[in-house]
């Protein structure tokens, strides 16, 4: 599960590194066509970087939140698991164990 989650963290980053290349190459074909300023394009690329960097953070939030409530549910169903096992051992720990009469025992009586 883990495993699962660092892939796909991992895509999320690789997509980001993606975007963010796509985002300055249309910048700077805005800036050579002339439709913004250099000045311009770096504040939008800035603005930009800064946006990425509120939603990667609200989205890996939301994520440890829910990975902590998954683990925490598992591990109260894990210990109810564990509780009902050990109840059930202490039952049949508390009965007789049952003889099985052997052939031997049997002559002899």
């Amino acid at each position: 599960m883990i495993n699962a989650l660092k892939k796909t963290l991992l895509v999320g980053v690789g997509a980001a590194v993606v975007t963010k290349e796509k985002a300055e190459a249309a910048l700077a074909e805005f800036v050579q066509s002339g439709k913004i300023n250099a000045a311009d394009a770096r504040a939008m690329a800035r603005r930009l970087a800064r946006q990425g960097r509120h939603e990667f953070n609200a989205v890996r939030t939301d994520v440890e939140t829910r990975v902590k409530h998954l683990a925490s549910t598992s591990a109260a169903a894990t210990r109810a698991r564990i509780a009902a096992l050990e109840a059930r051992i202490a039952e049949l720990e508390g009965r007789k164990p049952r003889t099985r009469r052997t052939k031997r025992s049997a002559k002899s009586a």
